[in-house]
């Protein structure tokens, strides 16, 4: 992938940890290779992976503000979102509370919109676009239907 790239940076996208830290490690240490989305509810992991890797690597959040807190407690830092589409001043605060090591704010500012993310979760992931673009609609914002194989 870093080969077809051409010289552009490359960001891994980790759905699963069970590759093992030293395959991360080695994936992180491809010249090209600036970022990783960790989306795996293993802060453990993520921060031996994290210690593994030389230190250019930049680790991100990719399960959303739920997880957010405990990826940021072990040196992750931003967040992917689903939420901002819908509600970018409550992602942003959510960000600016752990950035600032608000923990307690952050967590309030995420029980807040829980239902969100529960909508979302529903059908194993499979509303997490529906939930999104329903929301949207909701809101008067037409972006069109949910391509299959997406939930209801």
């Amino acid at each position: 992938m870093a080969e077809a790239a051409d010289g552009l940076p490359v960001v891994l996208y980790l759905r699963n940890d069970a590759i093992g830290i030293d395959t991360i490690a080695a994936l992180c240490a491809i010249e090209s290779v600036i970022g990783v989305k960790w989306a795996t509810p293993n802060p453990l992991r993520l921060a031996a992976a994290m210690a593994a890797s030389g230190p250019s690597v930049t680790w991100v959040g990719g399960l959303a503000e739920v997880w957010a807190p405990p990826l940021y407690a072990v040196g992750a830092r931003g967040f992917t979102s689903g939420l901002i589409n819908v509600w970018p001043a409550r992602s942003i605060a959510i960000h600016a509370a752990l950035d600032a090591g608000r923990y307690g704010e952050a967590n309030t500012l995420i029980a807040g919109m829980r239902i969100f993310e529960d909508i979302r979760a529903e059908e194993m992931g499979g509303a997490n676009v529906t939930g999104v673009k329903s929301a949207l609609t909701l809101q008067g914002l037409d972006c069109g239907h949910v391509r299959p194989p997406s939930a209801w």
